[in-house]
């Protein structure tokens, strides 16, 4: 059950989201969208109910700890970072490469209304954190014994589910993203600061950025969101 876990973990989200894309090319359509959010979080619950009903795992063993003041101030730290330094300088980098940014996936958003991006940034940057850090990490080092090894193959199917709405240029600086997400999990092994930092910094470069106007939205994005 455990393969099983992994499985759905790794594969799940990506499976997801290359189906929908190439189900409903273009711009995405609230029906079809809500559908995807309920999948992505029957799979969470799916693993989450493998971890715990079938492999015995206790809540700690997958990064769920009791709220402390100290991940609220971490996961502050980190989305003030990701928004008011990675953004800015991914923007410039994929500029100076003449590489296309998030633009063309936050096009595909514009008729989805705001409630509903605030629901899938929730969704999103919490179910993210589970599956590919909380879970998949642990399960990889007892299976294969390699910490290391552990971290990166999620963090490169992290990386590559987030093609078919980013493309490839813009979704693979998610690897950078995700692998600071992914050093700060190893070191504090507890959720909240990821997910706290993963949800506002997609809020900011999703839901904010569409107040904003399509003209800055590619600068707050920061990696994230499918």
């Amino acid at each position: 059950m455990t393969l099983l876990g992994v499985g759905l973990a790794l594969f799940g989200p990506l499976v997801l989201a290359a189906t929908s894309e190439r189900l409903y090319p273009g711009r995405a359509r609230l029906g079809e969208s809500l559908v995807a959010q309920g999948v992505l979080v029957a799979i969470t619950a799916a693993v989450l109910w493998i971890a715990f009903s079938v492999e015995g795992l206790s809540p700690g063993a997958l990064g769920f700890r009791a709220l402390r003041w100290q991940a609220l101030a971490w996961g502050a730290v980190l989305a003030l970072f990701f928004n008011r330094a990675y953004g800015p300088a991914l923007y410039f980098a994929l500029k100076r490469l003449r590489l296309r940014g998030f633009e063309g996936g936050l096009a595909k958003l514009d008729d989805l209304p705001l409630w509903y991006l605030t629901l899938a940034v929730v969704i999103g940057g919490t179910v993210e954190e589970i599956l590919y850090r909380g879970y998949a990490i642990g399960r990889l080092e007892a299976l294969t014994g390699s910490l290391w090894l552990a971290a990166l193959i999620p963090l490169v199917v992290f990386t590559v589910a987030h093609i078919p709405l980013w493309g490839a240029a813009a979704a693979s600086s998610t690897f950078v993203a995700g692998a600071i997400f992914t050093l700060f999990y190893l070191w504090q092994r507890d959720l909240a600061p990821n997910v706290i930092a993963h949800v506002a910094t997609d809020f900011v470069g999703i839901v904010l950025s569409r107040r904003r106007g399509s003209g800055k939205r590619d600068e707050a994005v920061l990696a994230e969101r499918r």
